[in-house]
């Protein structure tokens, strides 16, 4: 009787324990990443701890700038120093060739590709096959002061370059605004991002179809030579060439641009009290045009990524997801919009990362432009940024520095 009594007390606490969830215990998975735009530290931090809560999976995030992340990323790859890491969209190509991350095809085919953006999706592949989970969606916008640009005795915000160029020479020439536009034009990646959404707008690109390097085509001097006569003409402040998107945050927050081009963030933090001067007076608008094309902003999707070295895929998998799932994304889009469609409709997003950036997106998302998606991009970026600046300084013509670019170019496809 003793021995049947114990019997059924160590089956009904096996019983019990069956409806636990089980946890990981034991698990740490090492992340990394950025610190500026996208997604803030607190709210990585957060989801971090809720997935910890939730699966008893520990993991430990790392912050960088974004400068500092694809370094840190390739001189820890040989130890396995990470597990999870955060990407930029023209990192796959590189990092698959080098055998750095892993091929997650098969579990990104099992998502409803239908409800994620083809932007946030391209920002993971590489000639046919996934390479990360899409995480942070994000594009560039033009950003307008409308308050100081009605003083000028403009309404609306310019939807063509034409429009921008003359609405800031009012700008200027009224005294409202001594350099009326300003941009991330540092030698550094965002220089490109910045020159991808004016080159897009000329009805430029860097490669064609079969990524075939086109840098110096007509459309792309013409987008160079008018960002260069902007600077030229005082219409575009000079300190633009030392400024990344923080920069060109704070320059419009202080009241000292009416037109910027950013990240999404810039909504939110413009219209904090606690680091704006110009709340409430900022719109954010799809980027001018030409007659060659209506709008163009580059595509800064950022994938999350599982390492080679990785022990624990199927966690680190799990983790990315957690952060990617619609509850995350719904809850967390202040400064990153999800990659879900569905949740566009959504009345918590809405609210939260506001009714004017929803409606800017679902314009400025059909007129995304990647960098060239190619193994070499990062050894190209970097010539890029170079012969751009070059150019902005006034030490060589758009001509000069886009034909020096495409021998480059043409050089490292060669290789």
């Amino acid at each position: 009787m003793k021995r049947t009594l114990a019997f059924a007390l160590v089956l009904l606490l096996m019983l019990s324990l069956c409806a636990v969830p089980v946890f990981a215990e034991g698990v740490t998975l090492n992340a990394l990443f950025m610190k500026q735009a996208g997604y803030s530290e607190d709210d990585v931090t957060a989801m971090t701890q809720a997935f910890t809560e939730s699966t008893g999976i520990q993991v430990n995030p790392t912050f960088v700038a974004y400068e500092e992340l694809a370094p840190k990323i390739l001189t820890s790859a040989a130890s396995g120093g990470y597990d999870v890491i955060l990407g930029d969209c023209i990192w796959p190509a590189q990092f698959a060739k080098a055998g750095i991350v892993l091929d997650v095809t098969d579990r990104v085919n099992a998502l409803d590709l239908d409800d994620i953006y083809q932007g946030a999706l391209d920002a993971t592949k590489y000639e046919g096959k996934y390479y990360g989970m899409p995480w942070l969606n994000d594009v560039k916008y033009m950003f307008v002061n409308m308050e100081l640009l009605k003083k000028a005795g403009v309404e609306a915000a310019p939807a063509t370059w034409e429009e921008l160029i003359a609405d800031a020479k009012l700008c200027k020439e009224q005294g409202i605004c001594e350099y009326p536009i300003v941009g991330c034009y540092a030698q550094a990646e965002c220089l490109v991002c910045d020159y991808t959404c004016v080159a897009g707008a000329f009805g430029g690109a860097f490669v064609d179809e079969n990524n075939n390097p086109t840098l110096n085509s007509a459309e792309n001097v013409a987008a160079l030579d008018a960002m260069a006569q902007a600077l030229k003409d005082g219409l575009c402040n000079p300190k633009s060439l030392e400024m990344i998107e923080d920069d060109v945050l704070s320059t419009f927050a202080a009241g000292n641009a009416v037109f910027a081009i950013n990240w999404t963030y810039q909504f939110a933090a413009m219209n904090d009290e606690a680091q704006s001067s110009v709340v409430g007076q900022g719109a954010i608008t799809p980027i001018p045009g030409t007659e060659k094309a209506q709008s163009a902003t580059v595509n800064g999707g950022m994938p999350l990524m599982i390492t080679a070295g990785c022990k624990h895929v199927d966690e680190a998998w799990d983790y990315m997801l957690f952060l990617a799932s619609k509850e995350m994304q719904a809850k967390y889009c202040a400064n990153a919009l999800p990659i879900w469609k569905s949740l566009y409709t959504d009345p918590q997003v809405i609210e939260t990362a506001g009714e004017e950036v929803v409606a800017a997106s679902q314009i400025q998302f059909d007129f995304i432009v990647n960098r060239p998606m190619v193994p070499y991009y990062s050894e190209l970026s970097t010539s890029m940024q170079t012969e751009i600046q070059l150019v902005l300084l006034g030490q060589k013509t758009a001509q000069e520095a886009l034909d020096a670019l495409q021998a480059v170019a043409l050089e490292l496809a060669d290789r």
